[in-house]
C-alpha cells in the first residue's frame, strides 16, 4: 500500500524551533518530516531534492530569506505548497510572502492541532486567507487588471473561481459543482491564464477584491 503520508520539510533559522515542530509533527500519522533546512539557499536545494509535499518556511533568515526562497522556487514551478511559520505579525512581513506565492502563514504560537491542521489544509488545495491580511493584500498594482478582465471568464469559471476565493480545493469544487477533478484542474488552469494570474492565492484575492467571494 502506497505511502500517502504529507511530506513535510522545515526551513527554520533556529534550531529549536526546528526540532519543537519535529517532535509535534512526527506523532501526526499522517505527516511525515523529510528534512531541515537553515535557511531560505538551503530550503530551496532541499525542496528540489526532496520534493516534499508542503514546506514550513520561515521569513526572517539570515542570507537568502523565506520571501526569496519563495520567489526562486516559484521561477523554478516547484510544486510544493509553502506555508509560512513567522513570529511577525506585521502586515510587511506577511504580505510580501503571500504575494511571492505562499499558500497562507501560521504564527510560531500557533496550537499545535492548529498547525497539523494547516498542513493538510494546504496539502488539500486551500489558500489560507486570514480577514486581517486580506485588505492589505487588495492594492490597486495587484495582478489581474480590472474587474473588465473578468468579463473574459465564462459562468462556470466564475462559479470555479468564487469557490477558490472560499478557500476550497480542487476535491470540493469538484463535488460542489458535481464536475470531476481534471475538469476543475482545467477551468482554475483557465482562470489563471485569461486574468493573467501566478497562482491560487493571487486568484482567491481577485475574486475577493472584485465581490465574487461567497
Amino acid at each position: 500500500m502506497a505511502d500517502t503520508r504529507i511530506r513535510v520539510l522545515l526551513v527554520d533559522d533556529h534550531q529549536v524551533v526546528r526540532r519543537g515542530l519535529r517532535t509535534f509533527l512526527e506523532i501526526q500519522d499522517d505527516i511525515e518530516v523529510v528534512g531541515e533546512a537553515a535557511d531560505g539557499a538551503e530550503g530551496v536545494a532541499l525542496t528540489e531534492e526532496l520534493r516534499p509535499d508542503v514546506v514550513l518556511m520561515d521569513v526572517k533568515m539570515p542570507g537568502m530569506d523565506g520571501i526569496d526562497a519563495l520567489r526562486k522556487l516559484r521561477e523554478l514551478a516547484n510544486p510544493a505548497k509553502v506555508l509560512i511559520v513567522t513570529s511577525f505579525t506585521e502586515q510587511r512581513t506577511v504580505v510580501p510572502a503571500l504575494r511571492a506565492g505562499a499558500s497562507g502563514y501560521v504564527y510560531k504560537d500557533v496550537d499545535p492541532d492548529a498547525l497539523a491542521g494547516a498542513i493538510r489544509s494546504v496539502h488539500a488545495g486551500h489558500v489560507l486567507l486570514q480577514q486581517e491580511i486580506a485588505g492589505a493584500l487588495l492594492s490597486d498594482d495587484e495582478p489581474g487588471g480590472g474587474t473588465g478582465r473578468g468579463n473574459s471568464l465564462t459562468e462556470r469559471e466564475r462559479e470555479v473561481l468564487g469557490l477558490i476565493a472560499d478557500g476550497r480545493s480542487n476535491r470540493e469544487i469538484a463535488r460542489a459543482l458535481v464536475l470531476s477533478e481534471k475538469t476543475v484542474k482545467t477551468h482554475v488552469s483557465n482562470i489563471l491564464m485569461k486574468l493573467d494570474l501566478a497562482d491560487r492565492t493571487q486568484a482567491a484575492l481577485w475574486a475577493v477584491r472584485h465581490g465574487m467571494a461567497g
